[in-house]
């Protein structure tokens, strides 16, 4: 399954300095570069709706596997997955195609990397578009004391800083994590009579023991390549991210209170989504300059598998207006 093919893209491994990427791409070279940035536990092949579309719009779009993911490599190191790697791999990657600027489009994690984009390598960036991940400027306080405020030990990312623990139980109910985190928006009044306040000892206990909720969001050849591919590669790639929370925390003292300013940005929540609420991303306006926000109505964590032609209705619109293509 490794690498998975994505109908519309072309795929090539792109070497960098320290890792090998498996990159999927779409479009002209020559027309204005769009770089997708995927989360947890995703792959580029979640931006496989996004890919032919924005090419057929004339956009020249890449989506990597990033670090840690698919067919890319996979570093044993922990701070080799620290944001200024994350970061770097970007960059990278338009080096290696010849490209001097590109708007980052992210989602879930991937949103977090492409907001540090413009704060970390200013001159690569050409626009920020971001799916579900508002941009928050640096924590007052290490961020894994805020998430035990927030959570306690069970906090899924402090769970997460452990490794090998998150790691192994994930392995373990490969199967059953993706058919039930994978699934379509509820109503967040729904999600909160069936789930309640039944304290769960991890992440996937709370996952693998909840009552089913949502319509399938997956056709079976689609789940099995995310089932097939986290069972290769492991899962220890991806929570390395997280485990990077604090370390990169300390490295940027530079980035308190950092606004984006002289760049277009997009913001685009999704009404259910759970985990990162449209609520929080009502401060942006304060700390973006030139920001325009959407919500797609009805639309859970997954928005861009869930709700593409919405989603590729406002990014074609959005890059159109203001990047050309």
């Amino acid at each position: 399954m490794v690498p998975y093919e994505i109908p519309g893209a072309r795929r090539r491994d792109v070497e960098l300095d320290d890792v090998r990427l498996s990159v999927y791409e779409a479009g002209d070279p020559a027309d204005p570069t769009v770089v997708l940035s995927h989360g947890f536990p995703e792959l580029a092949y979640s931006w496989r709706h996004q890919l032919p579309a924005l090419a057929a719009a004339g956009f020249h779009v890449v989506a990597p596997d990033q670090r840690g993911y698919g067919g890319s490599s996979r570093p044993e190191a922990v701070r080799d997955y620290d944001i200024f790697h994350l970061t770097g791999d970007l960059v990278g990657l338009l080096d290696a195609l010849d490209v001097d600027r590109a708007v980052f489009v992210g989602h879930d994690w991937g949103g977090f990397v492409v907001w540090q984009m413009p704060l970390l390598h200013r001159q690569r960036v050409a626009g920020v578009a971001a799916l579900t991940t508002p941009y928050v400027p640096r924590f007052p306080m290490r961020p894994t004391e805020l998430f035990r405020m927030m959570g306690g030990e069970n906090h899924y990312i402090v769970w997460f800083q452990e490794p090998g623990v998150a790691d192994a139980a994930f392995a373990a109910n490969i199967d059953a994590l993706f058919a039930r985190m994978m699934r379509r928006g509820v109503p967040p009044e729904q999600l909160r009579e069936a789930v309640g306040d039944r304290p769960a000892s991890d992440f996937v206990e709370a996952v693998v023991n909840a009552p089913v909720l949502g319509d399938e969001l997956l056709s079976p050849d689609e789940l099995s390549v995310f089932v097939e591919t986290f069972r290769q590669t492991g899962f220890t790639g991806g929570m390395n991210w997280y485990r990077n929370f604090d370390w990169n925390w300390e490295q940027t003292p530079q980035l308190d209170g950092a606004r984006i300013d002289g760049i277009p940005c997009l913001m685009v929540t999704a009404e259910w989504d759970p985990v990162l609420t449209p609520a929080m991303a009502q401060g942006m306006p304060s700390v973006i300059g030139d920001l325009e926000m959407h919500e797609i109505a009805g639309a859970g964590h997954w928005v861009q598998q869930e709700k593409p032609a919405e989603v590729n209705a406002i990014l074609v619109d959005w890059l159109r207006r203001r990047f050309g293509g």
